[in-house]
């Protein structure tokens, strides 16, 4: 890739050609499964068949890294790169565009967006480096004929990873809490709103509480600089871990949960967090 299409950026090295060879060479796997002589399953999928696979490559991709397993990683990677490859080969099927295209598109958008590595700029502090992100994106958006502070974002995000954008999006602009205080306040209310509707038990009005809750959780989360997603993640897989316990606790007395009833589940809990913390 070049900043004026003839000088080279980076010059490639033994590692660069390498994955270079090996990328292509997944190129020619993936035109072979699609081939009319391929892959009976791979020939009939389509974009949408194949979207839902791609966030659950995705998904593992943080999965293993929130593991730090590292071996792991090289393979959900992998598997990630195989979709942005079956897209590429689906679209170039469809004379949309081909995978050149796309590894065109994105080195060209790292190089323009970096005018202070690739280009004459200054360097860049990472604060700084943020706010020029911004300016070229904005930039961006509005040759897409994209108008708006929320403008391009995706709404395929995840529910709780959206609502922190967009209110990321509206901060910039100074519509946002002055701090994390003000956010609970809200919490407080939206929570109190939730709670004048249970009596009726209007599911509609209902869910439209829970979800102004969520979203300013959302909200919370982004003012302690924490990531919602991760933080329900990292929540889901501890009490995975505790529940777990209480009834592998619970099976050694030789009682089922159920059996157990609540009273006793309740206090398994309290003995397991108990040790999880005195492990600590």
């Amino acid at each position: 890739m070049t900043a004026d299409n003839t000088t080279p950026i980076v010059t490639p090295d033994e590692t660069a050609q390498r994955a270079a060879a090996e990328f292509a060479r997944l190129v020619a796997i993936m035109a072979r499964l699609r081939a009319p002589d391929g892959c009976p399953w791979d020939q009939v999928q389509d974009f949408d068949s194949i979207a839902p696979y791609t966030l659950e490559e995705a998904h593992e991709v943080a999965e293993a890294i929130a593991r730090r397993d590292w071996a792991s990683l090289a393979d959900e990677l992998g598997d990630l790169l195989f979709q942005v490859v079956y897209h590429a080969q689906m679209a170039s099927e469809e004379n949309h565009f081909d995978v050149t295209a796309v590894t065109k598109a994105i080195s060209d958008k790292m190089i323009r967006r970096h005018p202070h590595v690739f280009g004459s700029e200054a360097a860049r502090t990472a604060e700084e480096q943020i706010a020029g992100w911004e300016t070229v994106k904005a930039a961006e958006r509005a040759s897409r004929r994209e108008s708006g502070t929320l403008a391009g974002v995706s709404a395929a995000l995840p529910a709780l990873t959206r609502a922190a954008k967009l209110t990321r999006r509206a901060a910039r602009v100074g519509f946002d809490w002055p701090n994390a205080e003000g956010v609970l306040e809200k919490l407080a209310e939206e929570t109190d709103e939730l709670r004048a509707e249970l009596p009726k038990a209007d599911k509609a009005r209902m869910a439209d509480e829970l979800g102004d809750m969520l979203f300013v959780l959302a909200n919370l989360a982004r003012k302690l600089d924490l990531d919602p997603e991760q933080c329900l993640t990292q929540a889901n897989r501890k009490f995975e871990r505790r529940f777990n316990a209480v009834e592998q606790n619970l099976a050694m007395q030789g009682l089922t949960a159920v059996e157990a009833g609540l009273d006793r589940m309740e206090q398994e809990w309290i003995e397991v967090k108990k040790a999880e913390k005195s492990a600590i």
